[in-house]
């Protein structure tokens, strides 16, 4: 399966004879009629056999001689003239052919085909059956590095060849309606891929878990029970994303966490040591910028700022913002992203696992993105591919790297205004300037129609398989060269494991099948074997099904909760900490044993007080929000009548409202009201 020789099985034989004006050897007909990309050739099927007209079936190619070079058409229409066949009589009939290219003959005897057409075929040009080695010399590509995946439709003694370097730089595409073998031709581009490029590294987004079986030996599988993908890699755009549960955000509340979340990564790293307060006066910290902070920070800083408002005057986006983070916090289906692994700055482990560096011979990881959230598919997609686009460009082409995005219209819809722009733009980044750093696109897709055109257009080799849906057969013959428009008019009818190549990597456009891979290497949905093989399980654990609906591995909390308390204790007078933490130089960053030893000894937190979280309000409190019939200046205005009004020393307040009654924490308005001195709504003279 892996043999990267292109064979040469082909041999001039037979049909390669050039009496061609003997009926029954490679005689078929003659020219009538041309135009710059397109010819006519008049046929006679002799007392009504249909011997030679086989040979001209659609899709299949033929050769026009002229001169001592041959031109190479393909058949794509045909009619005989009465629009009837007869019996035992002779048929005349015409086939309608595209002009691909010549193969020219040099003085020297030597023959090579090129695209371009010196001569074209003049009335009367006698078309014949193409030979075998023609057929070879058209498909070769003429270069190193290629990699036979298949045979020719026309003819499976002849390999179908492509050049991997060109398919890998310039961007692929393969599409195809569901059932027709997508996946099992993506596997076996990526296998063809890893063994000829030793410095590829691939990341498969996976969202039905199947390419993990596909690659036993070459790749890892992530997924969010061996991954921590820490929440604070992410940029703002896509931590909202994250938080709003994929619908659209408050502006007030991604406003408040622009300017909050800078300084949760302030207090993280601390203030007080003099080498970090100079490595943030040369780095200024942004909600983008990927350094780990606490989200108990944040909330305690949330907190603050609902501090410093009365309580009449509180903005509720401050409380709906964090009754969103906790929420976040407390799924279970979250877990990745917030549990206690995510606290540490982790950044150079997490890279170094997902994009396979070093790769330990294992260069393939497949993300698997069935067991994540939907509303949360979009955010880690955005930060996977702009992860891999700046780990190419930083590096400075020491790393390849390979982004396959399986079901790709989920996350660049041709709509504008559907799915996530961020996960658009890091996308569209690399199919647009991806080649110039060394990382390269995939695009998987039963779908091209809802697909962006524009990062569609970017991909120069295209492997279409059957597709049935009108507008997506437009959408390609909109991408194959005019030269090949009319390859695309048998598309819907192709055969499973069939497609029609076309693009940089092929020399010419060519239908063929992909070759039948080993068991083992077959994508598995699940991992799970197709119904009634080997592999599928007998009996189904349904305890363990429910468990997995009911995510019971839920996050733990608890260093969570310990850290709130003190956090929201410190917000209240200023945001500091003692504890020096790792550097903002990653080369300085210390990461396995060493750095558990070399940790200054975390403090020690009061309990976590469950007050704390969000609650509904009781009734008192309700009953104290209510907006009052009357107020308490009111009730002693009336009162004050009964004062002497002649005292030298007081005076009623008749002139100055009152100012409003508090409630002190802890008791109702009532009480507070009652505890308030009598004298305190007057003032003295």
């Amino acid at each position: 399966m892996l043999n990267n020789d292109l064979q040469t099985s082909g041999t001039a034989g037979e049909h390669d004879r050039r009496d061609v004006l003997t009926p029954g050897n490679r005689f078929l007909g003659r020219v009538v009629a041309c135009t710059g990309s397109r010819a006519t050739i008049a046929a006679i099927a002799v007392g009504g056999e249909t011997e030679l007209t086989e040979l001209w079936s659609v899709g299949r190619l033929i050769s026009i001689s002229v001169g001592l070079n041959r031109i190479v058409a393909m058949a794509y229409g045909m009619q005989t003239d009465s629009r009837r066949w007869s019996e035992g009589e002779d048929n005349l009939f015409q086939i309608d052919v595209e002009l691909l290219g010549e193969v020219n003959v040099s003085p020297d005897g030597r023959e090579q085909f090129s695209t371009g057409i010196s001569r074209y075929p003049h009335l009367g040009a006698i078309a014949h059956r193409i030979r075998t080695t023609d057929l070879m010399r058209i498909y070769e590509s003429g270069k190193n590095d290629t990699c036979v995946i298949g045979k020719l439709t026309q003819d499976d003694a002849i390999d179908a060849s492509i050049h991997i370097p060109s398919m890998l730089s310039k961007h692929f595409a393969v599409v195809g309606s569901t059932g027709v073998g997508k996946s099992t031709a993506v596997s076996l581009l990526l296998h063809k891929a890893v063994a000829s490029d030793p410095k590829l590294r691939v990341l498969i987004l996976d969202p039905h878990n199947e390419f993990a079986a596909a690659f036993p030996e070459h790749a890892v599988v992530i997924d969010t029970d061996t991954l921590d993908l820490p929440f604070w890699l992410m940029r703002l755009e896509e931590f909202a994303e994250v938080i709003f549960r994929g619908r659209p955000p408050v502006p007030d509340e991604v406003d408040m966490l622009r300017e909050l979340v800078p300084e949760a990564k302030r207090a993280f790293r601390g203030t007080d040591s003099p080498l970090t307060r100079r490595q943030a006066e040369k780095s200024s910290l942004t909600a983008d910028t990927p350094v780990p902070y606490r989200m108990a920070d944040l909330l305690a800083l949330i907190d603050e700022r609902m501090g410093r408002l009365d309580g009449r005057t509180e903005k509720p986006y401050l409380r709906s913002l964090k009754v969103r983070i906790m929420a976040a916090i407390n799924d279970p289906r979250y877990h990745f992203m917030f549990s206690n692994n995510t606290i540490s700055d982790t950044i150079m482990e997490t890279v170094a696992h997902i994009f396979r560096i070093p790769g330990d011979d294992r260069p393939i990881a497949t993300f698997q993105l069935a067991g994540i959230p939907s509303e949360v598919v979009n955010s880690v997609a955005s930060v996977l591919c702009r992860m891999a686009f700046e780990l190419a460009l930083w590096s400075n082409g020491a790393i390849h790297m390979l982004v396959v995005c399986e079901e790709a219209h989920r996350y660049i819809p041709s709509d504008p205004n559907l799915g996530f722009f961020p996960t658009r733009q890091a996308i569209a980044r690399i199919a647009k300037e991806g080649r110039k750093y060394g990382v390269s696109l995939g695009i998987i897709t039963q779908r091209p129609g809802e697909l962006d055109q524009t990062i569609l257009s970017q991909c120069s080799t295209v492997f279409t398989m059957r597709l049935t849906n009108d507008r997506d057969q437009e959408i390609i013959r909109s991408a194959i060269p005019n030269s090949s428009i009319s390859t695309t008019n048998f598309i819907s009818s192709i055969g499973n494991g069939e497609a029609i190549a076309f693009g940089e990597a092929i020399a010419v456009p060519m239908r063929m099948k992909f070759s039948r891979i080993e068991t083992k290497y077959l994508p598995k949905a699940n991992g799970i074997a197709p119904k009634g093989g080997e592999e599928t399980p007998d009996t189904v654990d349904l305890r363990n099904i429910v468990g997995r609906m009911r995510s019971t591995g839920g996050p733990d909390i608890s260093t969570f909760q310990q850290s709130y308390e003190s956090a929201a204790v410190a917000s209240t007078t200023t945001i500091e900490r003692s504890v020096d933490y790792p550097p903002l130089d990653p080369s300085q960053a210390t990461f396995g044993p060493a750095a558990t030893e070399a940790a200054p000894a975390q403090p020690t937190y009061e309990p976590y007080r469950p007050d704390m979280l969000p609650r509904a309000p009781s009734p008192e409190e309700l009953l104290a929000s209510a907006e009052p019939q009357h107020t308490v200046a009111d009730d002693w205005k009336r009162r004050a009548s009964d004062f002497p009004t002649s005292s030298p020393s007081y005076r009623p307040v008749q002139e100055k409202p009152a100012e409003p009654v508090k409630r002190e924490p802890g008791m109702s308005l009532r009480e507070s009201i009652l505890k308030k001195p009598l004298s305190s709504l007057y003032r003295k003279d």
